[in-house]
């Protein structure tokens, strides 16, 4: 493993000497006679520090609570003299990685350093993860609807307290979405998202899958496995569609929610368990006859509701737009602009897949699939003279909005109409605006 040192001392022959063990094992170093020359070289932190305890001027504690303080987050392993535990153990409550005790092993020292390595780079992987999770869960709250904006509020509630939750909504609403919301919000987002579908759990196996298996239970498999609960320990685990988890395996999961320990099969050992468990389905689980109405209770205490592409209706165009942006991009395509009138037909379209559906459209879209050119030829020789005027009128208005970024003020102006007759024409023919009025208002 390679990886950038800060070595701090000021005993300069120890300095060198312990330079040369720690580069020779592949590591590049910088070293500093004092802590107040480290900070100075903080610009670009390193990928560890290792430091006296004893230093004239600031000493290796007061370095290491500067370093926190200026929210510098590097791993700090302390290397202390005969009698110095108490400040080691001061040293650890501040925050250092490790300690070492003078004279230490040199071998010690670089199993020290290679693991305080290891566990940074776990640490950057876990926030590098939290950020592609909250991107992905921002999907599924984009908007600046009233249910929408009403929706992450209730996310953003349910992340700050540590309780199961289930999330309720149609097919395509973004549930799972929603799941990794909560979880990157929670106090648990340094923990694992596990994400279980158990529509596809295998009945003759899904206890065995979940729990896990105790040494030998299987034929030549001497260690044991471990099953989705413990791979979950210290953060979240979703169940998707739970209304289809096998009914064998609920009363048994029952009691792992209301003590929060289980065993593996075949291993008399009760295992402790550290989750929160997230649990998603479309269907009414009051109703069902295969659904334990006790676990229904004990996952229903907090409940969050997805919103339907219906409630959150005035949101469509951007989230079409966001989701045509994203596909162009992925396939080396220009962004593309969705036209007024588009975004108009956009919103008064049903949806019933929801925000799926409306994703698959707007790939469609992007990479120039979708129609969108209004009634064909066959079906417009079928309309009356006043149906063609209307159809005319519609998208002659919406054009001129467009160009006007929805302004009604100077779009009645470009059309020779009074503001009023134009705002019972976008009235009559469905037309919406996108933006707040304010700016019509103001003029």
């Amino acid at each position: 493993m390679t990886g950038s040192v800060f070595i701090v001392d000021d005993d300069a022959d120890h300095l060198s000497a312990l330079a040369d063990l720690v580069e020779t094992s592949g590591y590049t170093v910088e070293t500093f006679q004092s802590a107040a020359a480290a900070l100075d070289a903080m610009a670009l932190p390193p990928d560890l520090v290792i430091s006296d305890l004893r230093m004239p001027g600031m000493d290796g504690i007061a370095f290491l609570k500067v370093l926190r303080e200026r929210r510098i987050n590097v791993p700090v392993v302390l290397l202390t003299g005969h009698g110095d535990v108490e400040h080691a153990v001061e040293a650890m409550r501040a925050g250092a990685e490790d300690f070492l005790e003078k004279p230490y092993d040199a071998t010690h020292l670089l199993a020290v350093v290679r693991r305080a390595l290891e566990a940074q780079a776990a640490r950057n992987e876990v926030l590098r993860l939290q950020k592609v999770l909250a991107e992905r869960a921002d999907v599924s709250i984009l908007g600046r609807s009233r249910a929408m904006r009403e929706f992450r509020k209730r996310i953003a509630a349910l992340a700050s307290v540590d309780v199961d939750v289930l999330i309720t909504g149609e097919t395509g609403t973004g549930k799972e979405l929603a799941a990794r919301a909560v979880h990157a919000a929670s106090a648990r987002a340094d923990g694992p998202f596990v994400a279980l579908n158990c529509a596809v759990l295998p009945e003759a196996s899904a206890e065995m899958f979940l729990f896990g298996t105790g040494k030998g239970f299987l034929a030549h498999d001497t260690d044991g496995r471990a099953g989705k609960l413990e791979a979950a320990q210290g953060g979240t685990l979703m169940l998707d569609e739970v209304e289809t988890m096998p009914i064998a395996i609920q009363a048994k999961f029952l009691r792992v929610l209301q003590e929060r320990s289980f065993e593996r099969m075949g291993d008399p050992l009760t295992r402790a368990l550290d989750i929160r468990v997230i649990a998603t389905t479309k269907s009414n689980l009051r109703l069902l006859d295969t659904f334990r109405p006790d676990l229904f209770y004990r996952l229903a205490g907090s409940e969050l509701h997805t919103p339907t592409l219906h409630e959150a209706g005035e949101d469509i165009p951007l989230i079409f737009a966001h989701y045509a942006q994203l596909a162009a991009r992925r396939y080396g395509r220009a962004d593309p602009k969705v036209p007024w009138e588009l975004s108009q037909k956009l919103k008064r379209q049903a949806w019933s897949g929801n925000v799926r559906e409306l994703k698959t459209s707007a790939e469609g879209f992007a990479l120039g699939l979708f129609e969108s050119e209004g009634p064909r030829t066959q079906e417009r020789g079928r309309m009356t003279l006043a149906e063609r005027v209307a159809e005319f009128e519609s998208r002659e208005i919406s054009a001129v909005l467009e160009a006007h970024m929805g302004n009604t003020l100077r779009a009645a102006k470009t059309l020779g109409l009074p503001r009023r007759t134009l705002n019972d024409k976008m009235r009559r023919y469905g037309i919406s605006l996108e933006r707040d009025r304010s700016e019509d208002e103001a003029e």
